[in-house]
């Protein structure tokens, strides 16, 4: 019969096979994917540099603090343990850290850019900040953790990493997928846009009548004719 630690480890393949299949993700496939085990101060994570093809022999077991307690932890992984951990410490109700380098929000975080609420989308899913850029700082190293949580706000949902790549986290690993897209889409868009005029940011009250609107149809539930 599964255990929980069984089933989660399932979701966490599905979780990095959904991420592939949106297409927002680098040529080399990196990324790194941690889901917190509920009820405990523990989460696991995909230890591998690759998303591509990844399965069970490739996921770790890590208390909160970043301390590995089962499975192989490549240096490439470890380095990266403690942004997922802070993350995990610092905003409880998250459920999943995603981080990649999916191209076009990766230009911003090369460009110290942040991303602005350029698209709708920024107002239906939660990201009425836009997504800040918070500053370089050696891969895993302090003033990188520092640099995270210094751009955290309440509302923040996805960090830019200053010359290297996204971070996306949420309180289910499907909202976090989903954030992952919005945030690419809305970078794209931008990066188009830029050769027309350039991008133009919702106006912050329009942008929360978009996810009141949302969050109204939502609690009306599915529509169903006769």
């Amino acid at each position: 019969m599964p255990t929980p630690i069984d089933s989660l480890e399932g979701e966490l393949i599905r979780t990095v096979q959904a991420i592939t299949a949106t297409g927002a993700i680098s040529l080399s496939k990196h990324g790194n994917v941690s889901l917190r085990v509920p009820g405990r101060d523990e989460l696991l994570f995909t230890a591998g540099g690759s998303l591509s093809g990844f399965d069970r022999a490739g996921i770790v077991r890590l208390a909160l603090d970043g301390a590995l307690l089962d499975g192989e932890l490549p240096p490439i992984a470890a380095a990266v343990v403690d942004m997922h951990a802070a993350i995990y410490q610092d905003r409880p109700d998250t459920a999943c850290v995603i981080h990649t380098h999916s191209p076009f929000a990766t230009a911003f975080a090369v460009a110290g850019r942040p991303i602005e609420c350029w698209t709708e989308a920024f107002g239906i899913f939660g990201l009425e900040d836009g997504v800040p850029v918070a500053g370089y700082g050696p891969r895993g190293s302090k003033e990188s953790i520092d640099n995270i949580r210094a751009v955290l706000g309440a509302r923040t949902q996805a960090v830019l990493l200053a010359n290297h790549g996204v971070l996306a986290f949420h309180r289910t690993a499907a909202e976090t997928v989903n954030l992952g897209v919005v945030i690419e889409e809305a970078a794209q868009s931008a990066i188009y846009a830029a050769g027309i005029g350039g991008a133009r940011a919702v106006p912050p009250e329009m942008l929360r009548a978009s996810g009141e609107r949302a969050a109204a149809f939502q609690a009306a539930g599915t529509r169903r004719g006769r």
